[in-house]
């Protein structure tokens, strides 16, 4: 299967809840939440768009890359690209139902595996889409990260004891999801957490623990204050709150504050390989994406899945090759243009 054949699948089992736009920029499905658009006026998930179309790379051919190390290493798990499948929940809700919540599971984890790499679950309104999550990383040896959304410090501390259970890499919660418009439908309290909530939740497992959803350098100081492994630098793809900053203006002031002090994921409008290559140029130790992902599910299942991957992972060697990045670490800020306004 290729890739245009792929998305004209997933096109149509998605039943207009995403329309596979030629360019995916929130403008045709802004205000569409509960779907896959942006919340309100949609300006959050244009501004990741528009912000990282704003990165542009700088061509170098006079040099000696021709096989590039695009290898990571995450907490102690070697993976094949700096790319993570991003946490996302509720077919039903969101993306037209073709798929059950388990087969979304099982197509994301297991294809993000074959593809070298490892995927992050989900938390949703209903709370059998997090054990579905759980199960699919429980098959597949632990291999994988459960999300979790920021409920009673009680129920998350519970669902922190069910990942453990599976023998996960690593566990966290979309913090940002406290306002997640699908949790109120279905009566699940979820709130903000102060810091001595967090302390609590670090302190309670000895799995990393990644806090989703971090979008100023307060807000990342703090994380490292609490204890948390990794922070993930998302506006919850445009998705919780109106004219947001995009990933893209925020991120390098982020990088400058906390890079090797905590793990730094971006997760904002990564469409293609060159994004990836232009956030970490901005400051990330890897990448995350989920609607890419979706439309590999949804055409191809665990396949189509590792199709996605594995396009990202030539598209990313292409742009290391022509930017003269011999490794991950070799992409910094003298590889791309950024003109994006600072704040």
């Amino acid at each position: 299967m290729e890739i245009k054949e792929l998305k004209k699948i997933a096109k149509d089992r998605m039943k207009g809840y995403c329309r596979l736009c030629k360019e995916c920029n929130g403008i045709a499905c802004a205000g569409e939440v509960p779907g896959m658009g942006g919340k309100g006026s949609g300006e959050s998930f244009k501004r990741n768009y528009e912000t990282l179309k704003n990165v542009k790379l700088v061509l170098k051919t006079i040099h000696d890359v021709k096989d590039p190390d695009m290898s990571v290493e995450i907490f102690g798990k070697k993976i094949d690209l700096p790319f993570i499948t991003a946490p996302v929940t509720g077919n039903s809700i969101n993306m037209g139902g073709f798929l059950t919540e388990a087969q979304y599971s099982d197509y994301v984890v297991f294809g993000s595996i074959e593809a070298g790499t490892f995927a992050m679950t989900g938390d949703s309104g209903n709370p059998q889409f997090y054990i579905d999550g759980l199960n699919s990383i429980k098959k597949a040896n632990g291999i994988g990260i459960p999300i979790i959304k920021p409920r009673e410090n009680m129920k998350i501390i519970e669902n922190i004891k069910k990942a453990e259970e599976t023998g996960a890499i690593g566990v966290g919660i979309d913090i940002d999801g406290a306002g997640l418009l699908t949790m109120a439908l279905h009566g699940q309290p979820v709130g903000p957490k102060t810091v001595d909530e967090l302390k609590e939740l670090t302190s309670s497992t000895k799995l990393p623990f990644i806090l989703k959803g971090i979008m100023s350098v307060e807000e990342a100081e703090l994380a490292v204050e609490v204890g948390a492994s990794a922070i993930v630098v998302s506006n919850h793809g445009g998705r919780i709150l109106d004219y947001t900053l995009g990933v893209a203006e925020v991120l390098p002031k982020i990088s400058k504050a906390v890079k090797g002090k905590i793990t730094i994921f971006a997760d904002g409008n990564v469409r293609n390989g060159v994004d990836i290559l232009k956030y970490i140029a901005l400051g990330a130790d890897a990448v995350l994406a989920g609607r890419p992902i979706i439309w590999g599910a949804y055409g191809g299942g665990k396949e189509g899945v590792k199709l996605i991957i594995e396009n990202l992972k030539e598209e990313l060697k292409q742009a290391m090759i022509l930017t003269g990045c011999k490794d991950v670490k070799s992409i910094d800020s003298s590889k791309i243009i950024n003109l994006n306004k600072q704040f």
